[in-house]
């Protein structure tokens, strides 16, 4: 994740949320085995040998179509209003991971009443909601329920705003929770 850039979550509709992933994981599919198979003809014509093994220049062909096809989608497709969904997705899904990493000093910080702390896991618990509710995993939102609740009730008991949407990139230095636990 962009340590400079914000993430915020913006609830969509579940059922086209799902429609549209499935169609641009689908374009990306079609588009890498499109350019694998290219790629592996034209090595094997350019360098192979009707005789011999080509199957390293089919996986040369292959390996150079991943390389295309990854450049093709960051570059060229990323930015597609089609691929909306899909690059929401992952970005919600990057931003819990980029928490997960962290989480026993998210929990050690929240334990010691950090403000980042409690409103990082916050935001956590509400990116977690969004991403099971956006996969329909709804027995996962179930099992965290009264966690969630319990951290909800101690951040109003500290005064801090439950409604933590949006991530600040600057939450994720844990260093800084150190000195409020000093202070």
């Amino acid at each position: 994740m962009d340590s400079t850039k914000a993430f915020a979550i913006r609830h969509m509709d579940p059922e086209r949320y799902r429609q549209e992933t499935r169609k641009s994981t689908l374009i990306v599919a079609v588009s890498f085995a499109v350019l694998a198979m290219s790629f592996s003809a034209l090595a094997v014509a350019l360098f192979g040998s009707p005789e011999g093994d080509n199957f390293r220049w089919n996986l040369a062909g292959v390996v150079l179509g991943l390389v295309v096809a990854v450049m093709l989608v960051r570059n060229v497709l990323w930015a597609q209003p089609w691929m909306d969904s899909a690059a929401y997705g992952w970005r919600l899904k990057r931003s819990l991971m980029s928490i997960t990493n962290i989480m026993h000093h998210v929990e050690t910080g929240v334990k010691c009443r950090s403000p980042e702390a409690m409103k990082l896991l916050r935001f956590y618990h509400l990116g977690q909601i969004e991403m099971h509710r956006l996969d329909g995993n709804t027995q996962a939102l179930d099992d965290m329920n009264e966690a969630m609740e319990r951290h909800r009730e101690a951040m109003l008991e500290e005064s801090l705003d439950v409604d933590q949407y949006r991530l600040d990139p600057a939450w994720l230095d844990h260093k800084n929770w150190k000195r409020d636990e000093l202070g």
